[in-house]
């Protein structure tokens, strides 16, 4: 069954080789038509200690209406943000696959899984007609990634054109693209839980703190998000085009470790520290050992690091990911009205 609003929105997997690469020639795509967006859900708190969202959620709980579309504001994680934790018992921002939200509750299970059921009856069910419109999920980074949208499909034309128009429009960060490769069930983050979603990433900014800088960015990316609903579901037709500065996710890299101990023995190289989205060519220093050694990349192909040095992706072994550079082609979009 196809389900309204959906249309193209996972199936980019097949279709990512057919998109347009920087610095190839402009593919013309027919229009598109899809639904209003008449519900939208704004989401801070996944994780307790990322505070940007959480305020700014608070902020606009008193915003009820975006035009013709309903807003609906959660804290997703309200005993992690009372304890300023990222989480209690596990990760919630990893428990929306379609296996984890049908498993069944015990008294054994976290309460982040707990939480997540309870989320997707309330904005989903993910997958399903019913579902949020628009899901749009908060986040701060400790890694210095300026503004990115985070998001699994290459065909989601809604999301696509909501990031052309915040790129445009913000000029005090670097906006950027993260695509996932992942199909719907496998898709983990709360922002799945929509027919649209997509998470905004903002830093640097250490957890636990608000910073009035990274605040603001963050507010402009909402208000640009929820200006460009207002016009779609007005009416306003939309260019289609290119949008640059996509990133597609490779892989993750570790940082070295004992083999015996399984301790880390080095920190990120100084000359990769604070570089997100930079050119990692073979031969470039990774990490710099405690004892005072050099690790260079020894992959072949360049790519592009991101979240590098994450605090809260140590405990996942993870240093940082690695990305290829991409453009993609988005048709021309309007509502559809019946």
């Amino acid at each position: 069954m196809e389900i309204p609003g959906y249309a193209g929105r996972h199936d980019a997997r097949l279709q990512r080789k057919q998109s347009a690469f920087h610095g190839s020639t402009t593919v013309s795509m027919e229009p598109v038509s899809l639904p209003p967006q008449s519900r939208v859900a704004l989401c801070g708190g996944t994780h307790g200690n990322e505070m940007s969202g959480v305020y700014l959620v608070r902020e606009l709980q008193k915003l009820e209406k975006v035009g013709s579309a309903t807003l609906t504001t959660v804290i997703s994680n309200p005993r992690a943000v009372q304890m300023c934790k990222r989480y209690t018992d596990v990760d919630l921002n990893r428990c929306f696959t379609d296996a984890i939200l049908s498993s069944p509750v015990t008294d054994a299970t976290p309460y982040e899984v707990r939480r997540a059921q309870e989320l997707n009856t309330l904005l989903g069910p993910k997958g399903s007609a019913g579902a949020m419109d628009l899901v749009c999920d908060l986040h701060n980074t400790t890694a210095n990634m300026g503004l990115c949208l985070i998001s699994y499909s290459a065909q989601d034309w809604v999301i696509l054109h909501i990031y052309r128009q915040i790129q445009r429009k913000i000029t005090s960060a670097p906006v950027r693209f993260i695509l996932l490769d992942l199909p719907l069930a496998d898709a983990y983050s709360q922002d799945s839980l929509g027919k649209h979603g997509f998470s905004i990433e903002v830093g640097p900014q250490p957890h636990g703190v608000v910073r009035a800088d990274i605040f603001n960015i963050m507010k402009e990316a909402v208000d640009q998000t929820l200006d460009w609903v207002q016009c779609f579901n007005s009416g306003s037709a939309f260019e289609g085009g290119e949008v640059d500065d996509v990133y597609t996710f490779v892989k993750s890299i570790d940082y070295p470790r004992d083999p015996e101990t399984n301790q880390i023995t080095a920190a990120i190289h100084p000359q990769l520290q604070d570089r997100d989205f930079c050119l990692l060519h073979p031969g470039d220093p990774m990490f710099l050992m405690f004892s005072g050694e050099i690790v260079k990349y020894e992959g072949v192909e360049v790519l592009h690091p991101y979240f590098v040095n994450e605090c809260a992706y140590y405990e996942k072994s993870i240093a940082f990911h690695l990305a290829r550079k991409m453009t993609l082609t988005i048709p021309p979009l309007r509502v559809k009205r019946d």
